[in-house]
């Protein structure tokens, strides 16, 4: 298995403990983004925390954003008390839609297997137009295009 088969594998794995915590029975993007911002050692992780996006961070977007979407529908979570999802460690959460999107879209943004980092990753997960990453990010103050921007500036000039 090769150095990047091994980063995806890893990212996954943290990504389905992040859906299981969420209670999701599926790994989606978000997922995939909190696990990349837990993850030390690369490129992908540097342009995050260098953006103050750590796993916290992110985590902390994703809830807001969750927020604001129930308050566009009328609902207010303080307002109910609505309890932590339970986390099962018995789900086996499969990759979601936006999950396989944001790694067919890393994938494709590679000139090839052997050129695929984790960069490629972060950037297939912020290339999505629409979806919870972009809305979190919006409403954490996030400029996606500069981020996008950085990262592709990471892929040129950092291997990892």
């Amino acid at each position: 298995m090769s150095r990047i088969d091994h980063y995806i594998d890893a990212i996954i794995k943290r990504g389905i403990t992040e859906a299981r915590e969420d209670g999701s029975t599926a790994v989606e993007a978000h997922h995939l983004l909190l696990g990349i911002a837990a993850t030390d050692g690369t490129a992908a992780h540097r342009v995050l925390t260098a953006a103050g996006l750590g796993r916290a961070d992110v985590r902390r977007a994703l809830d807001r954003e969750f927020e604001h979407s129930l308050a566009a529908v009328g609902v207010q979570p303080a307002a109910y008390g609505l309890p932590r999802p339970s986390p099962d460690p018995e789900r086996k959460p499969k990759l979601g839609a936006s999950g396989r999107l944001a790694i067919e879209r890393g994938f494709a943004l590679a000139t090839g297997k052997r050129d695929l980092r984790p960069a490629h990753l972060l950037l297939g997960i912020l290339e999505a137009e629409v979806g919870t990453v972009p809305r979190a990010l919006a409403l954490a103050g996030i400029d996606r295009t500069d981020l996008r921007a950085r990262t592709r500036d990471t892929l040129a000039r950092e291997a990892w």
